[in-house]
């Protein structure tokens, strides 16, 4: 006889939360979930979830919670507001936030969940976008108790090719924002190289494949140079206001630690202006505009 299956609990059915979720639908656990537009959890329904009203009655109807939000106030919103996880939360509960968050914020945030509830914290952010969510490849770097972790790591293994507990409550969001510094000043210099070699005369619809397997090859190298190529923006697999939302995280966690980040400090500024343009809620892809002198 197969043992019980813990019941999940899943807000934040965005681009990557609706591919996690209908992954651990698929994987036989039972799931109840809720987003603030309701009508996305549409999918997950017809594939056997159960919604709910409030993220209060997700916490009471469910053994682990997880969270999937846009920032550390959407997620404070829904543990702490009106509703909130925290009114039916309970010992022996879980909370698994896949959110991308400043580390101060979610080591406040755990300690005063516990100290009211007694449900424990596990930052867990993931890189690899939606194809890393879909296939279930993610990247999870979790910070919590080791036992909490290693309580996590079946559940976990349905959504990520890894799993690594990096420490204390908190570290998996430093090491997210880590990551996410990498990301994007990477995109930056491909768009500037892709402008570059367009205006150079190359035919850049090539150059992907020219650096694979180089120095210079990367994921992002091979997602965004050839979207950026064919000034292909659609469909968004990521959003240009999140990594400038990790970015401004990297540079006020420097500050915090007396350290300089120069070159994630000008990603951002870059970020930023291109944000201004109307380009927030658009794919990264779309930074090559920042560099053609002539847009398409």
């Amino acid at each position: 006889m197969q043992p019980v299956r813990p019941t999940l609990g899943f807000a934040g059915i965005g681009l990557m939360g609706l591919r996690m979720a209908h992954r651990l639908l698929q994987a036989g656990y039972p799931l109840n979930v809720w987003n603030r537009s309701a009508d996305k959890c549409a999918p997950l329904l017809e594939a056997g979830a159960h919604d709910v009203a409030t993220p209060a009655e997700l916490g009471a109807g469910s053994d682990i919670v997880m969270l999937c939000l846009a920032d550390t106030a959407a997620v404070r919103q829904v543990v702490f507001g009106e509703g909130g996880i925290v009114e039916r939360a309970r010992p022996g509960q879980l909370l698994v936030d896949f959110s991308s968050l400043d580390p101060a914020a979610t080591r406040e945030m755990a300690e005063e969940l516990e100290k009211h509830t007694g449900m424990r914290w596990v930052d867990a952010p993931v890189s690899g976008g939606v194809q890393g969510a879909e296939a279930g490849s993610l990247a999870i770097m979790a910070g919590g108790r080791g036992e909490d972790v290693e309580a996590l790591r079946p559940i976990l293994a349905h959504l990520g090719q890894r799993v690594t507990h990096m420490g204390g409550v908190g570290s998996g969001q430093v090491t997210k924002v880590c990551n996410q510094m990498l990301v994007a000043c990477n995109a930056l210099v491909i768009a500037e190289a892709v402008a570059l070699a367009e205006r150079a005369g190359v035919d850049t619809h090539l150059l992907a494949d020219a650096l694979a397997g180089g120095f210079a090859d990367s994921r992002p190298l091979q997602i965004l140079a050839p979207q950026m190529a064919e000034s292909r923006f659609e469909p968004v697999k990521w959003h240009v206001r999140t990594l400038l939302k990790d970015l401004d995280t990297a540079v006020r966690l420097a500050h915090e630690q007396g350290r300089a980040t120069p070159m994630s400090g000008l990603a951002a500024q870059l970020m930023r202006l291109h944000g201004s343009q109307g380009h927030l809620e658009h794919d990264p892809a779309t930074l090559i505009q920042l560099f053609r002198e002539e847009r398409p």
